[in-house]
């Protein structure tokens, strides 16, 4: 591209989209905003039950799929990203959760200055327009727009009842999975307004499309960094059949995810020495660390046929059923297509000592339930009444890796999540399918279950319950860590996100968290995007 940019923005998804209009707020700095997909014009990314068609859909989404994982009986496991403007915030689950104060204090204790709880506090609060007002710790007028569920479910009821009779591990009904505990069974607050999925696209760059100094390239798939020296100073992407390249003249921030953003890397010289040359790539910076650290969220997923004709599934497998949905979300912009489809949730500690107390101190397990049970491979509803209660351990300790397997850009990289690769990781995984269970038993819960369909009554003790997570056990789109933040030799970006051993090149996105934060990941994401446009124009004032 013949003219230059102060900034290029390589990825349009929950955090280069926030990058891209905090950035050009400033009419005086110019910016460039690449995404290998198209634009985010297809009805189903917008209609929040859309999530359903987007998770499989070719178009919209990079349908990964991991090298075989020698935990999980040798299984790839599919894991859906975005490939559109808004990234996977255009196609994810639309649940708006933070993690735990803990997580981030621990970011601090970790040598991270500058990204304690109450450092990043208020930017989750700066970004948040929440339908319920500026209250304590949530913000009102923000642009990423959070909203109730509105009606209550008798089903998700019932599971709330029973999350809070089962014994020690019990917890309390909570309004806000974002307050000042996050432990507690209730509705999840979604990233919706007016019955229409907020993705980043629609939060932060819609308002900011006409900005003569924004310019926007969809299509446009990054191939790698322009390097001079170990300066960052541009991007190769292929756009249309053909080659191209754009320059800047202040900074290239990757913004591609966990997957491709330490792939970009990688293919640009900056990475393990061993691997690169391995594939021929030119050494520009010797850094071991980038692609290693792969954490993610692994899901166990249990399913119920329900006793009474309450379910999403009930609706949809009806022609009255679905032109009732319908003319919901026509008239009221309610209904289940204005929701998605996990309603309710629970954090809990599930893991218990041999003294039958928990051994975690906040919540080791979350809970996604949803008022719908379907086939992972497709998202077929099933023909009957059914429900879906899915855990999944917030802190695995199992760690895996992204590698290029060659030094072509189109390739798809290595992805090895390694999960349950640790004690603890199967430890607590059985520990939070046994707590759904007690829950699916409970008083408030039993008259709902006709029968648990998966794993189903064969998976009588510890031992089947691990083999059915190795055999069922799916992401749940949750993949941080491969380009760590931190001070040792092997972290890749510093506390200003800035890549270590270069200069012009940062990297915004979940793969710098150092440790999976305890819960849903855009929201984090966002709110590392938000900080990090402080910190980039606090720098370029710096130098100025």
């Amino acid at each position: 591209m013949s003219e230059d940019f102060d900034y290029i923005v390589v990825g349009a998804g929950s955090a280069g989209c926030v990058l891209a209009a905090r950035l050009s707020e400033d009419p005086a700095t110019r910016v460039l905003l690449l995404e290998a997909g198209p634009p985010d014009r297809s009805l189903w990314i917008h209609l929040p039950i859309g999530y359903g068609k987007t998770m499989w859909s070719d178009k919209y989404n990079w349908r990964f799929s991991t090298d075989p994982d020698p935990n999980m009986n040798g299984r790839r496991i599919y894991w859906p990203r975005g490939k559109t403007l808004g990234g996977s915030s255009a196609i994810n689950g639309l649940i708006y959760i933070r993690g735990q104060r803990e997580d981030y204090d621990h970011w601090a204790a970790l040598g991270n200055t500058g990204w304690g709880y109450d450092d990043v506090l208020p930017y989750f609060v700066k970004s948040e327009g929440n339908q319920r007002g500026a209250i304590p710790l949530h913000g009102g007028d923000g642009p990423l727009k959070v909203s109730d569920i509105g009606a209550k479910h008798e089903l998700i009821e019932a599971f709330i009842g029973g999350a809070q009779q089962i014994g020690r591990s019990s917890v309390q009904r909570t309004e806000d999975f974002n307050g000042a505990t996050q432990e507690g069974a209730g509705y999840y607050q979604l990233t919706t307004h007016k019955g229409w999925r907020v993705s980043t696209a629609k939060a932060y760059l819609d308002p900011a499309r006409g900005r003569p100094n924004l310019r926007i390239e969809t299509d446009a798939f990054a191939a790698g960094l322009i390097m001079e020296g170990t300066r960052a100073v541009g991007v190769r992407y292929r756009q249309g059949g053909e080659m191209k390249e754009a320059r800047c003249s202040a900074e290239v921030l990757l913004c591609a995810g966990s997957l491709q953003s330490p792939q970009l890397l990688q293919l640009s010289g900056i990475g393990p020495r061993a691997l690169l040359a391995k594939h021929g790539i030119p050494l520009v910076v010797d850094a071991p660390g980038v692609g290693e650290n792969l954490q993610d969220h692994l899901q166990i997923r249990l399913s119920y046929e329900c006793t009474k004709p309450i379910t999403t599934n009930d609706q949809l497998n009806s022609v009255f059923g679905q032109a009732r949905i319908g003319l919901q979300w026509l008239l009221f912009r309610s209904g289940p297509l204005a929701i998605g489809i996990n309603q309710g949730g629970c954090f809990m500690r599930a893991l218990q000592g041999s003294d039958g107390e928990p051994e975690a101190k906040t919540p080791d397990i979350q809970f996604h339930v949803a008022t719908l049970s379907a086939d992972m491979a497709g998202g077929k509803v099933h023909p009957y009444s059914g429900f879906t209660m899915s855990i999944c351990q917030l802190r695995p300790e199992s760690r895996g890796h992204v590698r290029i397997r060659s030094a072509d850009p189109f390739e798809a990289p290595e992805m090895q999540p390694n999960y349950l690769s640790t004690y603890l990781d199967r430890r607590t995984t059985v520990a939070g399918m046994k707590a759904a269970r007690a829950i699916a038993e409970s008083a408030a819960m039993k008259p709902y279950v006709k029968r648990e369909v998966k794993p189903g009554p064969e998976a009588s003790d510890d031992a089947a319950l691990l083999e059915f997570a190795r055999n069922n056990g799916a992401t749940i789109f949750h993949p941080t860590g491969t380009c760590r933040m931190g001070s040792d030799a092997l972290a890749v970006v510093d506390t200003r996100l800035r890549v270590n051993g270069t200069t012009g090149l940062r990297v915004i996105d979940c793969s710098v968290m150092p440790t999976l934060v305890s819960g849903n990941t855009n929201a984090p994401a966002v709110m590392l995007a938000e900080k990090a446009a402080d910190m980039i124009r606090e720098d370029a004032r710096r130098k100025s």
